[in-house]
C-alpha cells in the first residue's frame, strides 16, 4: 500500500492567499452558507483582538483562525475539503478592505486576490481561490475584480441562489461596518489580516486521507466530551463513599437532557455565572468560573447543576407545569416559540427565572413574554453574538439582583430606538431575510391570525410571493403592476407573502391569481393549512392598493403583539 504523506503548516494569511495555493471548492461541497451573523463575528473578533494600541502590526500578538484541509500535491492546485466557508468570508473581506484603503494597500490586496499569468512557468492568469461553478462567475465579477465591491453597493437585488445572497449580504455588511472606521485603522485591519491571522493548512494527495483528517478535526462520536471531563474532575473530588450517589444525580439529569443539551447545560451555567461571552475553552471557564467560585463538589451538583439541568429540560421541551393549565399553556407556547429563535442566548436567562419562580407562573408569563419580544427583535434585527450576549448578561444581573424588569431602563424591555429598527425591518423586504427569521415572524403572525394555539408541524413550510418574481408577458400580473419599481417595491415585502405546505414550485408561482389560489395556495379540500394564506384566498384581485392595505394590517398585528 502506497504511504500517504500528510503536511500540517501554519501559515499567515498573506502566504495562504499567494502563489502557493490555487484554492477551488469541489462540487460535492455544500454551498457557501455563512450569513451576516457568521461574517458579522468574524469581523467583531478581528477587530476586538486588534484593539487600540498603536504597536506596530508586526509585533502584534498573532491570532488564529483555525484550520483548513485540502487535497494538495506539490503543485498550487488545492480542492478545499474542509474551510470553504471561512476562505471564501476571508475572501471577501479583503475585497472589502481593498475597496476602502489608499490605492498603494489596495493593489497589495489584489496581488492576494489575483494571480497575473506566468507564462514561464506555465501559470495561466487566475483568481486564488474558485468557489462552486455556480457561483464562480458571480464571485469573480463582484468580489474579485478590483472595482467588484463598489458595483455590488449600487446593484438592485437580482434574483440570486443562496450563496449568492450570502456573499452579496455580507460584503454590505463589511462595507456597512468599516465604514464607520476611520481609513487609518482600516489600513492597519489589512496589515494585521495579512501579517498577523494564522491559519494552520493541512493538506494530503489523496480524498480519502483528507476526510480522515477532516472527521478527527471535526469529530462528532461519543469520545469524551467536555461533560464527561467535568465529571471526572467534580465527582472526583468527593470522598469515595459520596461518589455513587452524585455519580446517580449527575447521571439522572444527563439521561433527561440527552447527551447534546447535557453537554449545552454546562455552556449555559458558565454563561450565568460569568455574564459574558465565551472568550476561551469552555473547561477552563468553567473551572475557573463556576468551579472555584463555588468551590464546594456537593453544592456544584446539588444547587447549581441538577438545579438548573432541570430548568433547562423544562426550557428546551417546552414542559412547564402548573395546577394553573391555562397559563402553563401559554408559558409553553412562548417556550416553544423561544426554542425557534436562531440562537440559544436567551436560554440562560430562561434557565434562571424558571428555577427561581417556577411555583409563580403568572410572573413566569409575564417574563417570558417579554424575553421573547426581546429575542425576536434581536433576530430580526440581526444582532450579533457579542451584542446579544452583552445584553442578556446584564439581563441575568438584574435578575440574579432581584431589581426591577418592568422600568423602561431593564435590559429586558426595548428601547425606543430598539422598537422603531424592529418595525423598519418588518417593513421593509421581509422575505430578504435570512430564513429563521423570517419564517419565524410569518409564523408568529399566522398564529395572531387564527387565533388559537395554532401546531405548524408540517415536514415542509416554505414562503411564497403572491405577485410573482418574474410575471408573464401578456399576464394580468401586468396589468394591474404595469410599474416595474412599484413590483419591486413590494415583491418582497409583507403584504405579498404566503405560507405554503409544500415545496415551492416556480412554474405554479406565475400561474394567474385565480388559479394559483384555486391549485397552489390550498389542499385538495379547498382550505390553506395557514390563516396568513387564507387571507388571500378572499381577494378577488391582487392590485398594489390590496398589498398596501394587507402590509399595514399586517404590520399592525406585530405592532400590537410585540408592542413596538
Amino acid at each position: 500500500m502506497a504511504r500517504v504523506e500528510i503536511k500540517g503548516e501554519q501559515h499567515p494569511i498573506g502566504e495562504v492567499f499567494s502563489e502557493r495555493y490555487a484554492f477551488s471548492v469541489p462540487p460535492y461541497q455544500r454551498p457557501y452558507a455563512w450569513t451576516t451573523e457568521h461574517a458579522g463575528e468574524l469581523l467583531d473578533d478581528l477587530l476586538s483582538y486588534l484593539g487600540t494600541s498603536e504597536e506596530a502590526v508586526e509585533e502584534l500578538n498573532p491570532y488564529f483562525l483555525g484550520s483548513v484541509v485540502l487535497i494538495k500535491g506539490d503543485r498550487p492546485e488545492a480542492q478545499i475539503v474542509d474551510g470553504q466557508q471561512r476562505l471564501i468570508t476571508l475572501t471577501i473581506l479583503l475585497a472589502t478592505l481593498r475597496a476602502m484603503v489608499p490605492a498603494e494597500f489596495a493593489a497589495s490586496i489584489t496581488r492576494r486576490l489575483y494571480e497575473p499569468a506566468d507564462p514561464l512557468n506555465n501559470v495561466p492568469a487566475r483568481y486564488r481561490l474558485r468557489p462552486k461553478e455556480r457561483d464562480a462567475g458571480f464571485f469573480q465579477q463582484y468580489i474579485q475584480s478590483e472595482d467588484g465591491v463598489r458595483r455590488l453597493q449600487g446593484m438592485v437585488q437580482p434574483d440570486l441562489n443562496e450563496s449568492q445572497r450570502n456573499m452579496l449580504e455580507n460584503a454590505r455588511l463589511f462595507a456597512r461596518e468599516l465604514g464607520k472606521l476611520p481609513e487609518t485603522r482600516r489600513v492597519r485591519l489589512a496589515q494585521f489580516l495579512v501579517q498577523r491571522c494564522l491559519l494552520v493548512v493541512v493538506s494530503t494527495p489523496d480524498l480519502s486521507s483528507a476526510y480522515r483528517i477532516f472527521a478527527v478535526l471535526n469529530d462528532r462520536g461519543l469520545d469524551l466530551s467536555f461533560a464527561d471531563i467535568l465529571k471526572a474532575e467534580i465527582i472526583g473530588e468527593l470522598p469515595e463513599v459520596e461518589q455513587w450517589e452524585y455519580t446517580l444525580r449527575w447521571e439522572q439529569i444527563e439521561e433527561s437532557l440527552g447527551r447534546d443539551e447535557f453537554n449545552a447545560l454546562f455552556g449555559h451555567i458558565r454563561a450565568i455565572f460569568r455574564r459574558t461571552r465565551q472568550q476561551g475553552g469552555i473547561l477552563d471557564e468553567f473551572r475557573e468560573g463556576v468551579i472555584r467560585t463555588v468551590n464546594d463538589p456537593r453544592r456544584l451538583i446539588d444547587d447549581t447543576i441538577v438545579p438548573y439541568g432541570n430548568a433547562l429540560y423544562v426550557v428546551a421541551n417546552a414542559s412547564y407545569e402548573s395546577a394553573d393549565r391555562a397559563v402553563a399553556k401559554r408559558i409553553n407556547a412562548l417556550l416553544g416559540w423561544l426554542g425557534r429563535i436562531d440562537n440559544t442566548d436567551w436560554v440562560p436567562p430562561a434557565m434562571v427565572y424558571v428555577s427561581r419562580y417556577h411555583d409563580q407562573p403568572e410572573r413566569l408569563l409575564q417574563f417570558l413574554t417579554q424575553l421573547e419580544r426581546l429575542a425576536a427583535s434581536m433576530m430580526i434585527r440581526r444582532r450579533y453574538t457579542d451584542k446579544r450576549q452583552s445584553r442578556y448578561g446584564r439581563l441575568l444581573g438584574v435578575i440574579q439582583d432581584g431589581a426591577e424588569l418592568t422600568h423602561p431602563s431593564s435590559p429586558l424591555e426595548l428601547t425606543q430606538q430598539e422598537r422603531e429598527e424592529t418595525l423598519g425591518a418588518l417593513g421593509s423586504d421581509l422575505y430578504l431575510m435570512p430564513p429563521k427569521p423570517r419564517n419565524y415572524v410569518l409564523l408568529r403572525l399566522d398564529t395572531l391570525l387564527a387565533g388559537t394555539g395554532a401546531a405548524y408541524d408540517y415536514k415542509t413550510i416554505t414562503v411564497e410571493h403572491v405577485l410573482p418574481r418574474n410575471p408573464a408577458a401578456g399576464s394580468e400580473w401586468l396589468r394591474w403592476w404595469p410599474d416595474q419599481q412599484q413590483r419591486a417595491r413590494w415583491q418582497h415585502r409583507l403584504g405579498n407573502l404566503a405560507l405554503l405546505s409544500r415545496v415551492k414550485n416556480d412554474r405554479a408561482g406565475n400561474q394567474e391569481f385565480a388559479l394559483k389560489k384555486a391549485t397552489y395556495f390550498t389542499l385538495k379540500d379547498g382550505v390553506s393549512p395557514f390563516a396568513l394564506t387564507t387571507q388571500i384566498l378572499q381577494e378577488t384581485e391582487w392590485t398594489p392598493k390590496v398589498v398596501e392595505r394587507r402590509q399595514k394590517e399586517l404590520l399592525a398585528q406585530l405592532r400590537r403583539l410585540w408592542r413596538l
